[in-house]
């Protein structure tokens, strides 16, 4: 069983950065492609960005990318988003997610694709 732990959460001003982590238990972590999602109130959760187990290829939601980075340690069995350039219409709960047979090593936008999950870090951001 792996486990996933957020944190770097909290609120922050339009314009502003955030980091998030997310901890995986287990020596396994370095096969898993890795995902971040975010889901607003009232919305479905969404594809933020992912990750391949070889941390050379990476994905991204389009309204993101530029402002969002998502990178992995393998030895130190985390992932990370660096969030830039917040916007209000960034505010969500965010959750990793590890995907242990994900096609090609590359990381997938479906999340039914993703066997574990964190339970999340809320990021809020104020105009």
């Amino acid at each position: 069983q792996v486990q996933l732990v957020e944190s770097g959460g909290g609120l922050v001003q339009a314009g502003g950065s955030l980091r998030l982590s997310c901890a995986a238990s287990g020596r396994t972590f370095s096969s898993f492609a890795m995902g971040w999602f975010r889901q607003a109130p009232g919305k479905e959760r969404e594809f933020v960005a992912g990750i391949s187990r070889d941390t050379v290829r990476t994905n991204y939601l389009a309204s993101v990318k530029g402002r969002f980075t998502i990178s992995r340690d393998n030895a130190k069995n985390t992932v990370y988003l660096q969030m830039d350039s917040l916007s209000p219409e960034d505010t969500a709960v965010y959750y990793c997610a590890a995907d242990r047979d994900p096609p090609s090593g590359i990381s997938q936008q479906n999340a039914r694709a993703y066997d574990y999950w964190g339970q999340g870090t809320q990021v809020t951001v104020s105009s």
